[in-house]
């Protein structure tokens, strides 16, 4: 029904599957695993902090990423006409001004549950909700950039999704250990970024977003993408290795092999087994932080 909404929108009020369409559940995924291993690396018992977990899973997932969706279709709608016009916002089932509402009301919402939960939480999602504004929206659409853009968005699913995860569960400041795994991870995630960015090379090549699949060309990214994955988790093993966990370390190195060994698939032909090596080599990459995860769970305190 047309109408004159609290904001003086007169546009058709969203039907609540296309809202959550909007949103995409199936992104939210990678930051709760993430958030999940900052939980396990704290060393607390669940059982101490439920309603801060609670809080914790509805940030990374509905409300901080969600959000994002929200905010990287609304300005993408226009460029989403033409590839994707099916989508909420192009095909008018979230009509006029509705979609950047929607990703404004999901930054108050993040915000405000952040503010809630803890500083610490509340400085984290501060950043990672500034991060998602400047992914897609002018005057910094960190997106264009094939060094920036996979940065940005691993930094925010992997590291401070990981960071909030040890800080509502230990209520204070992660200790050194798990901050330097953490980056690390993040630093490998910008390869796996990079891999997703294959999907789009010719879309990005047109609309003059420079990817570094665009940049360097397919094959010669995709050999930057695995090195990038790669050395931080060696530096993994090593750091679990030197802390006495060597049981972990081994199993980090073991998953880092199979990795090694899906690569070489990959790097045949990119584009092609992009998909195939999302599914196979980067579940390994994140079983990995799993395992470092436990590891931490017992040197969390040095």
């Amino acid at each position: 029904m047309d109408r004159s909404n609290a904001f003086g929108i007169a546009a058709p009020l969203p039907a609540a599957r296309d809202v959550l369409e909007l949103l995409k559940p199936v992104t939210w995924f990678p930051p709760i695993w993430a958030f999940t291993c900052g939980v396990v690396s704290s060393g607390v018992p669940i059982a101490e902090r439920w309603p801060f977990l609670i809080a914790g899973v509805l940030l990374t997932g509905p409300l901080v990423c969600g959000t994002s969706q929200a905010i990287n279709d609304w300005f993408d709608r226009h460029v989403d006409a033409i590839n994707e016009p099916h989508r909420p916002i192009p095909s008018g089932r979230i009509a006029g001004s509705w979609g950047l509402w929607i990703a404004v009301i999901g930054t108050a919402l993040s915000l405000l549950v952040a503010w809630a939960t803890g500083p610490l939480v509340f400085a984290a999602t501060c950043l990672g909700v500034a991060c998602a504004w400047g992914y897609s929206a002018p005057p910094f659409r960190f997106k264009v950039s094939g060094i920036w853009g996979p940065a940005v968005v691993a930094l925010t699913y992997e590291g401070l999704t990981w960071f909030t995860g040890a800080t509502v569960m230990a209520g204070a400041w992660p200790g050194a250990p798990v901050l330097i795994v953490l980056v690390l991870y993040s630093i490998g995630a910008h390869g796996i970024m990079t891999l997703n960015d294959f999907k789009a090379v010719e879309g990005d090549r047109a609309t003059g977003l420079r990817s570094l699949p665009v940049l360097l060309g397919v094959g010669p990214a995709a050999r930057v993408a695995c090195v990038v994955m790669a050395v931080p988790q060696i530096a993994v093993i090593a750091l679990l290795w030197g802390w006495g966990h060597h049981a972990v370390a081994a199993i980090v190195a073991l998953l880092l092999l199979g990795q090694i060994a899906l690569m070489r698939r990959l790097l045949r032909d990119p584009l092609a087994n992009t998909p195939w090596y999302n599914a196979t080599g980067t579940s390994l990459y994140v079983l990995g932080m799993l395992a470092a995860a436990f590891g931490l769970g017992g040197v969390a305190g040095l």
